[in-house]
């Protein structure tokens, strides 16, 4: 009774590993949740990254370069994002609890941690974000307070983690949609006017032509797709967390890979579309969306439901922490984490984090390429050991370090100390990458390769009480 007594509600997300998954997600209420994480404020502010500027801060590839690298970035992050959404409708895990069955339980560790840290950046950066924009549209306010009230909201929104993924669906999608609407309509309003005016000073006076979106080089249009892609990559080690609350696996692929890549397009060309109009200077990237009519009450409706991020991101802290301590309760993690990412928040002033997508793509490309690979063509097919006893396959681990080679030796990033030994061995191995390299679809491919080619030297097993067919896993035996 008393074990009974402290069970989450049927159709709410469970408290801790022991409890049973409910599938109470449809199509739409996942395709509405990963919508509204598809339109971002990140995705304005962000929109910079797809022209692969230099570290002096310039692009190196054209407007209309940079909207195509962006789509078709989104579009392969998408088809991955539904990739990692299927294992966890199949088997109702959390994503890092079937890392269990990929690599071991106790490998599944390292990037169990690694998920942990970057799931803490992105909830303290999200809170950042939303205190920014929220002082770009009233600035009567401190910092701190808008900090706080993100950190209390995103707090609320993760104690009922589904019932906040529903309220998305009926209330929230409709708002942002609109919203989006009517920032298209007025840009496009004044980028017409701006556009006409030119033209007739070019007409009356044969001097300045109109602004070129084609100005610029294709040189960097992979650098730009990396950059779009990992942005749909950072949520794929989270994906599982709510898929498996799905109802069919189906409508967790469709949902992942169509619901997030159609609006992270349409926010990006939007933010892209606002970055030509203040000749690129990134840090006035807000300022198409405020001086329009209304401009800034449509606005706030970005800001407030920016939310939603961090919500996600808090939520799956709280999950990912409990592939180590399976029996903590969620709420509590919940609180603390939202504590921390608020304090954290207040203290930091992050201001790039163009190396830290590129980090995390690094390393969470190629693990979802040896995921896709043995949950679809290898072991996974008869069923995964995901128990708290689950042996190392150190095939599949090394397979994933095949893979975050390959994607350093293409991009080693800017992270100080980290890039300078990438292109130490860049120049031991007397490789140049070429720019038509792109790190994350040659690390996803080198690493499945070699998870299905080192596949016969893993060690057998059957298909425990955590198969990939099978309803759950001994998650917290």
């Amino acid at each position: 009774m008393q074990e009974e007594s402290v069970r989450a509600p049927r159709d709410e997300a469970p408290y801790t590993l022991d409890q049973p998954a409910p599938r109470v997600l449809g199509f739409w209420d996942q395709s509405a949740f990963w919508a509204n994480l598809g339109v971002s404020l990140l995705a304005f502010s962000g929109a910079y990254t797809v022209l692969a500027p230099t570290e002096d801060g310039r692009p190196t590839i054209s407007i209309t370069a940079g909207i195509t690298a962006m789509i078709v970035g989104t579009l392969i992050g998408g088809l991955m994002l539904g990739l990692a959404a299927v294992p966890g409708a199949r088997t109702g895990q959390p994503a890092m609890v079937l890392l269990r069955g990929l690599f071991g339980a106790r490998p599944s560790y390292l990037p169990t941690v690694l998920n942990i840290a970057q799931l803490v950046g992105w909830g303290t950066f999200e809170l950042i974000t939303i205190a920014g924009a929220a002082r770009a549209l009233y600035d009567g306010v401190p910092r701190w307070a808008y900090v706080v009230a993100a950190g209390v909201i995103t707090t609320v929104l993760t104690i009922w983690p589904l019932g906040s993924v529903r309220l998305l669906r009926r209330y929230v999608t409709v708002a942002v949609c609109l919203a989006l609407v009517y920032f298209y309509i007025q840009l496009l309003h004044v980028t017409v006017a701006v556009c006409l005016a030119l033209v007739y000073f070019y007409i009356q006076l044969l001097r300045e032509p109109l602004p070129d979106l084609n100005q610029g080089s294709w040189g960097g249009f992979w650098i730009g797709a990396d950059a779009a892609l990992a942005v749909s990559i950072s949520w794929v080690p989270v994906a599982a967390d709510y898929t498996r609350h799905s109802r069919t696996q189906r409508a967790a692929f469709g949902s992942a890979a169509v619901g997030y890549s159609v609006t992270q397009i349409i926010a990006y060309v939007l933010g892209l579309f606002a970055l030509a109009l203040v000749a690129g200077d990134s840090s006035r990237i807000y300022d198409p969306f405020l001086h329009v009519t209304l401009g800034a009450l449509v606005f706030a409706v970005f800001v407030l439901r920016e939310a939603d991020q961090s919500f996600a991101n808090v939520y799956s802290t709280a999950v990912s922490i409990q592939n180590l301590v399976p029996r903590a309760d969620r709420r509590v993690l919940s609180v603390a984490l939202g504590v921390l990412i608020t304090v954290l928040a207040l203290a930091l002033d992050i201001n790039d984090y163009a190396s830290f997508l590129s980090l995390i793509g690094s390393v969470f490309v190629p693990m979802l390429g040896v995921l896709a690979a043995d949950f679809f063509l290898g072991s996974g097919r008869r069923g995964w050991d995901t128990g708290r006893s689950a042996p190392a396959r150190w095939n599949m681990i090394v397979a994933w370090l095949v893979g975050i080679a390959v994607y350093q030796l293409i991009n080693p990033g800017t992270v100080a100390h980290w890039t300078d030994l990438w292109q130490d061995v860049q120049r031991s191995l007397h490789f140049t990458p070429a720019s038509w390299m792109s790190a994350s679809l040659f690390s996803f491919l080198a690493a499945a390769a070699a998870a299905l080619l080192l596949k016969p030297l893993g060690r057998r097993s059957g298909s425990g009480s955590g198969s990939a067919s099978g309803p759950r896993s001994d998650a917290a035996a």
